[in-house]
Formats: C-alpha cells, structure tokens, sequence
C-alpha cells in the first residue's frame, strides 16, 4: 500500500495544502467543492503505482490559506502551474480534475498548451464553451451567487447543509462514505473556507469572459478524456461541452454513478486513467 505524504508549498499569495505519493511521470489531480483533496484518496493509490501524484487543495479550500480574492479560475490554475512547475519542478505534466477541478484543468491546459500532456476530467463542462444554449443552472449555483447571504445562511449549519449536497449529488444517499463526509466537514467549517467554495461560483462571469479570450486561441490539442455521470450527473452534457474547445476528446458517460464519480466507482476511475494517460504520448 502507498501511503501518501502531506506537505505545503507557499507560493505567496497563497499557501497550497498538497498530498504526494508514487513515482513517474507526474500527475496532478483536482477537487471541486464542497470536498477537498479528500475526493482523490481512494484514487490516489492505484494511480500511485505508474505514476507521481500531486493532489493540492485548492485554493481557499481544505487546509489551503484563504486569499480574500483571486478565486477566478484563470488564477486558480496559474495556482497549480506555480505548484507543478515552479515549487516541484515538473516541465510536463498530466492533469485529473472533477467538479470545478474540471474548469480548473482547463484553464490551466489552455495557459500552459505544452506543459500540459493531457487532461482527464468527471462530470464537469467548461463555463463560456461556447455553446448556443448554455446548460441550465443548477439551484445552488444561484443561490451560492448571492452575496453574504449563503455565509449568513448556513453558519453553524455546515454539516446539515454539506450533507444535503452530498446526499442528492450521488446515484445512492450513500455515494460519499461518512468518514469523508466527516472530514469535508471539518474542512468547511474552519474560518472563510464556506465563503471561499461560494467564491468559486462568484467568479463565474470572469470565467466565462476568461475561457473565451481562450478560445480565440484555439482548441486544445492534448488528447482529453471527459466522462459525465448517470443519475443525478451532467451525462453525455460534459463531453459535449469538451469537445467544444478541443479537438481530441474521448469519454462517455459513468453509467453507474452520479456526480461524484471518483468516490462513486474509484476502481473503475483508476483503470479509466491509466488506460488513458498510457495511451499518452511523450
């Protein structure tokens, strides 16, 4: 068994939470909220026999510091360059990411065209993609939207809110275990770390205007496998969104799962990357 080692690169402006093990070519992977890089742990192992894995918590997340701003995707992702390139020295590297690890990966894969070999993401599309009928908001992104009044809101309620999420985003109540579910919770009740996750919402516009100033750059060209989930996830609406602002996309949908797919079925998501990431080119 692997056991992962937890370490903090201080980038200046923020200080990043990242949890390390394994050798080889190095791969990075991303959460999304309201999880942390607790989402990747049952992955993490497998993936830790080819390969080495960094999984940071991202920004104003987990045990991350809390800027007061700088949540836009765009600078999330310059976040994990810093990390991966900067702090750990990797020139070329593999990307993972699930809910907004998804928009994350993007824009980091849009900044870095070279660095970047190849991005896996789960059940999440790219915001401003450029699709003539947007998907339709799902009601927390509105209501995360709201300035203070979402804080105001669940302060104190943490867990009755987090566990209402993680009960309906699965394709079972049970889709993510109590002892993440426990941990999540710790994570989000530290000072800010609720308002920084509503942060990531805030700054959807700005991610919109970003990935489309992309865009006029072109589509990626790394190879990028997307999978959407089944019940209660984005189906067949993720890959579609991907193959908007890419040209090699490969993928599905995860029958089997709902949103939260590498907790749902991580033996079945550890085959899927190294298949993939195999089939990658140097």
């Amino acid at each position: 068994m692997i056991e992962p080692t937890h370490h903090y690169a201080d980038l200046g402006d923020v200080r990043l939470h990242y949890v390390c093990a394994g050798a080889g070519d190095p791969v990075v992977l991303l959460h999304g909220w309201p999880q942390t890089w607790r989402t990747w742990a049952s992955v993490l192992p497998g993936l830790a026999m080819r390969h080495q894995v960094v999984v940071p918590d991202l920004r104003g997340l987990g045990d991350s510091s809390r800027p007061l701003g700088g949540y836009d995707k765009k600078t999330v992702a310059q976040d994990i360059w810093r990390l991966m390139h900067d702090f750990l020295g990797h020139e070329r590297f593999l990307v993972g990411g699930h809910d907004w690890g998804g928009p994350v990966a993007y824009a980091l894969a849009a900044q870095h065209r070279y660095a970047v070999r190849a991005v896996a993401v789960f059940d999440a599309p790219v915001p401003g993609d450029g699709s003539p009928t947007p998907p339709s908001p799902r009601w927390h992104h509105g209501f995360h939207n709201e300035i203070d009044l979402p804080e105001a809101l669940v302060v104190g309620r943490e867990d009755i809110y987090l566990r209402h999420c993680y009960r309906s985003g699965g394709a079972r109540p049970d889709a993510i275990s109590e002892e993440a579910q426990r941990e999540y919770i710790r994570a989000y009740r530290q000072p800010g770390a609720m308002r920084a996750g509503f942060n990531y919402y805030r700054t959807m516009a700005q991610d919109v205007a970003d990935n489309r100033a992309f865009a006029t750059q072109g589509k990626l060209e790394m190879p990028v496998l997307v999978y959407g989930g089944g019940a209660a996830g984005r189906g067949m609406e993720a890959l579609e969104s991907w193959r908007r602002v890419a040209t090699d996309v490969r993928g599905g949908v995860a029958e089997t799962c709902g949103h939260w797919i590498p907790e749902e079925a991580p033996g079945w998501v550890i085959e899927r990357l190294l298949e993939f990431f195999a089939d990658v080119r140097a």
